[in-house]
């Protein structure tokens, strides 16, 4: 490989910016930071390394310029109307996150889609290649950006480029049936370093490379016919623990628990739930096997109530709006069985809160129910640990959702086995003080060692030797 000189420049490219247009208190526009754990990882290494986000703003505006905010340089990319419908919505939410989510979904598939999501990465592509520096690291990100390395590196191969999906990458059997399979695999193959949640996501897609390209693999390295060599390898995403830690520690934080429990009508146990309005999470099966709970006689709707938080996503996609009829009406069939005047047994959300509004959530529930059919980590099932300083709650997650790797003390569930779920729900709610502060107390330490600077820290840190040994 030829000397190429290093640039200390970091240059990430993501579907979305890390800030959402607000309006501002005198009536202009501006731009709030975006909650995600991604952007708090990436702030300080961007800070330090003279960091570039390339990014969709979210609407359809087409005359925005680059810009700073809060010292983050940002360059916007526009999609039209017609992008987010096919690229956005279509390709990216309707054919790919269903096949990539086990298919719990059917996925549709549409020439018309990869077209535009062809023509969405290219315009990504061309405005990386604009603003990086020669010899800069480039960092793409998720399922939204696959054709970008492969395009990137055509057009710019003095860059060290990484990809890191942060949904689960499924087994060869359902990748398959993806028109588009070895498009996306050598998109994917421009890239240095392929990172993964999982050490399954990592391996079926060496595998893949192997069956469908037909290049030569060892372990987790892809050798190249113009003897470049990718890596492929699992960074498990995680929180910024101490923060989340600082937060349920206010005294506001504190205080809003109480008012919570309280508004409850003072329950026993609070259960709760705090999702993505999203047909992977597995909403209407948790909470059926609530109200069976309570149906049964195991719970008592005067001591138990359940707390579901829907946020709202996706509302133009089809699938997205029925889910969220069949959820209503579930909910308003439990409530009216179950629920008496002023004490419903769920207390439904369909809304997104504050980060401080969370964390109170968080320290009022005394179970947190995380149970995806399939997700690629749920940082909600870490955000919850991370506020329980005092080593209580109990935990009842998914073994479908990356977290059950690391979060080993959970109580583990298989979410399509209502009854193993209910038998689950019942006794983490039963467990004894001793019983829940030794789980949590260990999954605790698991996520103030594995902290989201961690995984940023890992994942750089693996493309620079990546880049050292060619």
């Amino acid at each position: 490989m030829e000397d190429v000189t290093q640039s200390d420049q970091l240059v990430i490219v993501a579907n979305r910016l890390p800030v959402d247009r607000v309006e501002l208190p005198d009536g202009s526009p501006g731009w709030r930071r975006s909650p995600g754990g991604l952007v708090s990882a990436m702030d300080p290494v961007m800070r330090t390394r003279n960091g570039v986000w390339i990014g969709w703003p979210g609407g359809t505006e087409t005359d925005l310029e680059p810009f700073e905010d809060d010292g983050l340089s940002l360059v916007p990319i526009s999609l039209t109307a017609q992008d987010v419908e096919e690229f956005y919505e279509g390709m990216s939410n309707a054919t790919l996150w269903p096949i990539y989510h086990d298919v719990v979904a059917k996925p549709e598939f549409h020439r018309e889609w990869w077209d535009s999501y062809v023509d969405v990465n290219r315009r990504f592509t061309e405005r990386a290649a604009e603003v990086a520096e020669q010899g800069a690291t480039v960092w793409v990100h998720d399922y939204q950006l696959q054709l970008v390395p492969q395009m990137l590196r055509e057009l710019r191969p003095d860059l060290r480029i990484g990809f890191y999906l942060h949904i689960p990458f499924p087994p060869a059997e359902l990748f398959a049936q993806l028109p588009w399979r070895r498009q996306v695999l050598e998109g994917l193959l421009g890239a240095d370093l392929v990172g993964f949640q999982l050490p399954g996501g990592a391996a079926n897609f060496v595998r893949l490379v192997r069956q469908r390209v037909g290049h030569k693999t060892h372990r987790d390295i892809v050798y190249l016919p113009d003897g470049r060599k990718v890596r492929a390898a699992a960074f498990p995403i995680s929180i910024d623990t101490r923060a989340f830690e600082e937060l349920a520690r206010r005294e506001s934080v504190v205080e809003r628990c109480a008012e919570i429990r309280s508004a409850l009508g003072s329950p026993t146990k609070v259960f709760l739930g705090v999702d993505r309005l999203d047909y992977t999470k597995g909403i209407i099966a948790r909470l059926r096997a609530f109200s069976e709970l309570i149906t049964d006689g195991s719970l008592d709707a005067d001591e138990a109530v359940f707390v579901q938080v829907a946020t709202p996503s996706r509302e133009r996609v089809a699938q997205y709006r029925l889910l969220r009829d069949e959820i209503d009406r579930l909910v308003g069939r439990i409530n009216g069985d179950l629920g008496r005047i002023g004490q419903p047994a769920i207390h439904y959300l369909h809304s997104s809160y504050p980060r401080e509004e969370m964390a109170a959530l968080y320290r009022a529930a005394d179970i947190m129910v995380v149970t995806p059919f399939r997700d690629g980590m749920n940082l909600v099932a870490k955000e919850y640990v991370a506020c329980r300083y005092d080593d209580d709650g109990a935990l009842v997650l998914s073994e479908f959702a990356g977290a059950s790797n690391e979060l080993r003390q959970a109580w583990l569930v298989n979410p399509y086995d209502i009854n193993g779920m209910k038998a689950a729900l019942l006794e983490a709610c039963r467990a004894d003080d001793k019983a829940r502060s030794r789980r949590m107390k260990a999954m605790r330490r698991t996520v103030l060692r594995n902290d989201v600077a961690a995984w940023a820290d890992g994942f750089l840190e693996s493309m620079a030797e990546v880049g050292r040994s060619e």
